[in-house]
């Protein structure tokens, strides 16, 4: 079987939510919940080279002025990994924290988070539902109150999320460094849009019609996580929220009445020059819309009348 149905991990955090909805059935409960990570099905199984996490942060209370003051989530110091981040909803306020304002030594890196000064150091940056965003390896970033995220990020042995001040040594001096805007995203085909390109993952997101079919050709193994509408992949039926593992191989993707939107990432330096196929190779007419209706207007019973030569019955 090529895809499987990836099971769900749930982790508790001071700053996390106790309503997933809609992209998790978890709600109305005492615990917070931040972090939701996708896992193989199979404990013992191989892990993949993606990992794929949903991260919640609860709304800031309305006294709080400014929600980027401090930190829903604990900073992230990545030494070799590198991450992005896809935004599924957001509030008015929202923002994440990718790189500093300036370059910084590892010293006063350090300094900044005893002293709480780091959150005046980094580049804070609005976040709206959709937007995308690649945090190289290396990069300390930060995600603040009101949001629902996706993380893509490749497996790294040394990663630490923490707010106390790491050990002496344990921030390498690029994490001070700041950022390019990436020209990301940019449409592919009609069907795909690139979002996060690097050599380490790429991120799309595919957006398919009602009642298309179509086959997926992956090399490597690929994430699939759906934004919107239904569908089934494989023998898998799919819906919002859900995640998909695929390996490498080909999976079937048909597509239900709603349409399907779903985000797709793989372990790959540039985009799959010929991920979505039609099924079997062969040509899958895609449903044409229904023809606009003509409203043809009946001449009045006055005007039948009045016209010469018509002939009543």
């Amino acid at each position: 079987m090529t895809a499987e149905q990836a099971r769900i991990h749930m982790t508790p955090k001071s700053w996390g939510r106790t309503d997933l909805r809609p992209w998790n059935g978890y709600h109305d409960r005492m615990t917070a919940i931040g972090e939701a990570s996708f896992e193989r099905a199979d404990p013992a199984a191989r892990r993949p080279d993606l990992s794929l996490t949903l991260l919640f942060t609860r709304e800031p209370p309305p006294t709080q002025a400014d929600a980027a003051a401090g930190f829903a989530r604990p900073i992230s110091l990545a030494h070799s990994s590198c991450a992005a981040w896809y935004v599924l909803s957001a509030t008015a306020d929202a923002r994440i924290a990718v790189g500093s304002t300036q370059t910084l030594s590892s010293s006063q890196l350090r300094t900044s988070v005893r002293d709480g000064s780091f959150a005046n150091r980094v580049q804070w940056q609005p976040a709206r539902t959709g937007d995308s965003t690649f945090m190289p390896p290396g990069t300390i970033h930060a995600i603040g109150s009101g949001l629902a995220v996706v993380e893509i990020q490749r497996k790294s042995r040394a990663t630490a999320r923490q707010l106390d001040p790491p050990p002496d040594g344990a921030i390498p001096a690029e994490t001070g460094r700041r950022l390019r805007r990436p020209t990301f995203p940019h449409k592919l085909t009609a069907e795909r849009t690139v979002l996060v390109a690097n050599p380490a993952f790429i991120l799309e997101r595919m957006t398919l019609a009602a009642g298309v079919a179509r086959e997926l050709d992956v090399c490597v193994e690929t994430w699939l996580f759906v934004l919107m509408g239904s569908g089934r992949v494989d023998s898998l039926e799919v819906t919002v929220g859900n995640a998909v593992l695929l390996a490498a191989d080909r999976a079937s993707v048909l597509v239900g009445t709603r349409g399907l939107q779903c985000l797709v990432a793989y372990a790959r330096s540039v985009p799959a020059s010929y991920l979505l196929r039609r099924i079997n190779s062969m040509r899958v007419p895609d449903p044409q819309p229904s023809p606009p209706r003509t409203v043809v207007r009946l001449p009045s019973d006055s005007t039948l009348r009045s016209s010469p030569g018509t002939a009543r019955p």
